[in-house]
């Protein structure tokens, strides 16, 4: 008789009552247990057999088989050393699987994926049901990588794919999303309710896609980490307008005020406005300014 698939709820439960699981919150575990939601993160993430992905925590492993099915190879990274031996079992159907004890975070991604995948060639793409209490590093980690992602399909916090793919001067809108603007583009697939998982976390999820972006950026920064480090400064206090959240920036020399005032003026962009109602654009052109007036 053919078992169940992993993420159908009975097959699931077998699963944790056979191996003794516990969700363990200090990882952030919540197990997906809605097949409609697994088939669509791989239908929202265009996986074909040309693919090879990189799964960042499979868990008890209902996201890593539909995308076995789908994919040409699938590489899934987990931290937990518990769910290794289980993941081994509920998996060993799938030859076109490889679980490997590593942590996203401290991964080597370009010499995992030369060595772990038959053929380094094919499109990479990631697909993940984030811990939420790290979605933002992991993300960053991904966008810093050298890698070239055919696609980042990710499970977040509502909350936080609602930043990801704000628009400007709305009040999701932010450094976030001005970072994964850099290099993708954003939209969200669909939403799943916490009751999809098991056990039920305290908020709902979304299904966010990130592509690269079609054109390049019309005006590159000076250097990219200072970009950032230069945007972080100018959201540093939501309630504040832009200039005075650029006071600590500029510091109290008058003439460097004076100098960093004109430069607003040569740009178009008032004092007083609000850090989100500006561009991505804007921002690269505001601090490719300020560094000519080292300033930054």
């Amino acid at each position: 008789m053919t078992k169940a698939e992993i993420g159908n709820g009975r097959r699931t439960r077998e699963i944790i009552q056979k191996y003794g699981v516990h969700a363990k919150k200090g990882f952030g575990q919540n197990f997906l247990t809605d097949l409609n939601v697994l088939t669509g993160i791989v239908d929202a993430a265009e996986i074909t057999k040309a693919d090879n992905v990189i799964e960042i925590g499979p868990g008890l492993g209902a996201l890593t088989e539909q995308l076995a099915k789908a994919a040409g190879e699938v590489v899934a990274l987990e931290i937990d050393t518990d769910l290794l031996p289980i993941l081994d079992d509920v998996l060993a159907p799938y030859q076109n699987v490889k679980v490997l004890n590593q942590d996203v975070l401290k991964a080597n991604l370009p010499e995992l994926i030369q060595t772990q995948f038959t053929d380094p060639k094919r499109p990479i793409k990631v697909v993940a049901n984030l811990p939420y209490y790290i979605t933002s590093p992991i993300l960053m980690g991904l966008l810093n990588s050298p890698v070239q992602w055919a696609a980042i399909c990710v499970m977040m916090q509502k909350e936080v794919a609602d930043r990801l793919t704000a628009k400007v001067g709305t009040k999701q809108y932010g450094a976030l999303t001005l970072a994964i603007e850099y290099s993708m583009t954003a939209h969200e697939a669909f939403g799943v309710s916490r009751h999809a998982f098991v056990p039920a976390p305290n908020v709902d999820s979304a299904i966010v896609v990130l592509t690269p972006r079609p054109t390049p950026l019309p005006v590159e920064p000076f250097d990219r980490q200072k970009l950032f480090k230069f945007i972080k400064a100018c959201f540093a206090h939501r309630r504040k307008n832009l200039w005075n959240n650029l006071k600590p920036v500029i510091g109290k020399d008058h003439d460097q005020q004076d100098q960093a005032g004109q430069l607003l003026e040569r740009l178009g962009i008032e004092r007083t406005v609000r850090p989100e109602a500006l561009t991505l654009n804007q921002f690269i052109e505001l601090a490719n300014g300020f560094h000519k007036l080292a300033i930054i």
